[in-house]
C-alpha cells in the first residue's frame, strides 16, 4: 500500500440565498455560474456531498472511498473504529451577507432517535466583519421556555436573543441545543459534526425563491432548546501570541488551535491517534514530510492522515492557520 500524503479536496460550493461574493474574492473559491455562494464545503463525509481529491496519486477519489480502503491509516484507529466510512467532522466557510436562520441543532441522543444520525455541535472562527456584524448565540437572561413559545407566536423572538458584536479573530462555540445565527456582513470557518440536522425556528420573513417560504420546524426545535443557554459572554478572543498554537475550543468533538507564525514549527502528534486539518486563514505555507513537500495558500483545507505523525510547517513569510483534530484518548 502506498505511503499517503496530505491531501487536498475540490470545495463543494453552495449558492444560497443569503450568500455573497467574499469567498469568491477573498478565498479562491471558484464561483462559476452561482451567483452568490454561501457556503464552501471544504472537508466533507456527507452522503451525496462528498469530498473529491485533488492532488497526488488519490485524484479523483471521495473521501469515503479512502476510508474505506486506508481505514485508520486516515482517520486513526480508534476514531474509525467508532465512525467507520464516515468522516466526523465537516469544515466549511461561510459568507453571510444577510442574516442566516434563527435555528437550533439537536445533540447525539435526539438525533439518533429521530434521524438516526449524529448531532450537531459547531464553533465558527470569524474570518471577516462588516462594522455592525453580530453573531446571535443563546437567550438574553431569564427567558423562559413559556417567553420564548409566545415570542415565537408573535414575531418578537429577535429581542429574546443575545448578541455579540463578530469581530476578525473572534470565535464561538455553539454546542448543540443553544439557539443561534449568524449575522450578517460576516464571513467565517465553521467546524462542525458531520451532520446536516438543523431545526429552522426563524427565517426572519425573508422571501425564499419562489412562492413559499423556507420551511420552518417549531414543535422539533422546542425539544432541542437549551433554555439555560443565557447571556454570559460567549465571545472567545485570543490574541496571537507568534510562533505558538493557541487552542480556542476544545470538546470531546474536535479541537482546534489557532497558529500565527513566521519561522519553521516543527510538529510532533504521536500523543493522538487521529487526523489533523489545517486551514489556511492568510499567508501561505508548506507541509514538509518524509523528504515532500506540500505548498497550502489562504483559503485552502488540508487532510494530515492518522498515519502520518511529524510534519514541519514552513511559512512563506508569514502565516496563519487553524489546526483541527479529535482527542482520540479521551473523547471516544
Amino acid at each position: 500500500m502506498s505511503e499517503l500524503y496530505p491531501l487536498k479536496f475540490e470545495p463543494i460550493l453552495k449558492d444560497k440565498v443569503w450568500g455573497g461574493q467574499a469567498l469568491s474574492q477573498l478565498y479562491n473559491k471558484k464561483a462559476g455560474k452561482l451567483p452568490n455562494i454561501g457556503e464552501s464545503w471544504e472537508i466533507s463525509g456527507v452522503q451525496e456531498n462528498q469530498s473529491v481529491v485533488t492532488n497526488g496519486f488519490l485524484a479523483g477519489n471521495n473521501l469515503e472511498e479512502l476510508i474505506e480502503v486506508y481505514m485508520g491509516d486516515i482517520t486513526g484507529d480508534k476514531i474509525y473504529d467508532k465512525f467507520g466510512n464516515e468522516f466526523p467532522l465537516l469544515i466549511k466557510f461561510i459568507e453571510a451577507k444577510e442574516d442566516l436562520s434563527v435555528q437550533v441543532h439537536p445533540g447525539d441522543e435526539m438525533a439518533k432517535e429521530r434521524h438516526n444520525a449524529y448531532g450537531k455541535t459547531e464553533m465558527w472562527y470569524i474570518l471577516e466583519s462588516e462594522k455592525d456584524a453580530r453573531i446571535y448565540t443563546g437567550f438574553r437572561e431569564g427567558v423562559t421556555k413559556a417567553m420564548y413559545e409566545e415570542a415565537v407566536s408573535n414575531g418578537s423572538l429577535p429581542g429574546l436573543l443575545n448578541t455579540e458584536k463578530a469581530e476578525k479573530g473572534d470565535t464561538f462555540f455553539t454546542p448543540a441545543g443553544r439557539i443561534h445565527a449568524i449575522g450578517a456582513g460576516t464571513t467565517l470557518v465553521e467546524i462542525q459534526q458531520t451532520s446536516d440536522i438543523t431545526y429552522r425556528i426563524s427565517d426572519w420573513n425573508r422571501e425564499s425563491k419562489g412562492p413559499a417560504k423556507r420551511e420552518l420546524h417549531l414543535d422539533l426545535a422546542l425539544d432541542a432548546i437549551d433554555f439555560s443557554e443565557t447571556s454570559k459572554r460567549k465571545k472567545i478572543r485570543k490574541e496571537p501570541v507568534p510562533n505558538t498554537s493557541q487552542n480556542l475550543v476544545n470538546c470531546e468533538y474536535f479541537n482546534t488551535n489557532f497558529l500565527k507564525f513566521n519561522e519553521k514549527i516543527s510538529k510532533e502528534y504521536y500523543f493522538n491517534d487521529s487526523f489533523v486539518i489545517f486551514i489556511c486563514l492568510d499567508g501561505e505555507f508548506s507541509i514538509l514530510w518524509d523528504g515532500q513537500t506540500e505548498r497550502v495558500t489562504r483559503g485552502e483545507t488540508v487532510l494530515l492522515p492518522a498515519m502520518i505523525k511529524e510534519i514541519v510547517l514552513e511559512p512563506a513569510g508569514e502565516a496563519q492557520l487553524l489546526e483541527v483534530f479529535i482527542n482520540s484518548e479521551s473523547s471516544i
